[in-house]
């Protein structure tokens, strides 16, 4: 009897080391597959362009993990900067956009942040806009040009 015992006591142990096992493995595999998001550029320059011009841009990104890409939220360092992200959950080897609208009317330099959140494996993403936005009607003395005797 106590031979019988000892038998169902050793196969108990050894089952409890194969699901202990079969857990850990399976835990493993599900932290491999992950999302990941590559961007085609992570600045964009405006370049120097007119008050009042344009401000939209698209920051275009491809989700190259093996899970869905999903962001989950989209800010910027200023009010003048509005960002917008995609709703739906970016699949495997599928391409998204987030689109940055920046206030044209402001005379200033741009130098601004967007940060990118999601589940990637790389869940935070710090993107930048830069350029220069100019007042045509405003001139500077240093820009007037005054025609030489010898154009006249």
């Amino acid at each position: 009897m106590r031979l019988l015992k000892l038998r169902i006591h050793k196969k108990d142990k050894i089952m409890k080391q194969l699901i202990t096992i079969l857990f850990i493995g399976l835990i493993s595999l599900s932290l491999n597959a992950q999302a990941k998001i590559e961007f085609k550029a992570e600045t964009i320059d405006y370049g120097t362009i007119e008050k009042g011009a344009d401000g939209v841009r698209v920051f275009e990104f491809t989700n190259t993990g093996d899970e869905p890409l999903i962001i989950s939220n989209v800010k910027s360092s200023c009010g003048c900067t509005v960002p917008s992200k995609p709703k739906d959950p970016i699949m495997p080897g599928d391409t998204g956009e987030i689109k940055v609208k920046y206030d044209t009317n402001r005379v200033n330099p741009i130098r601004k942040t967007i940060t990118v959140m999601s589940n990637a494996e790389t869940p935070t993403v710090a993107l930048k806009i830069k350029g220069l936005v100019v007042d045509p009607s405003k001139v500077s003395v240093l820009d007037k040009k005054e025609k030489s005797v010898m154009e006249q």
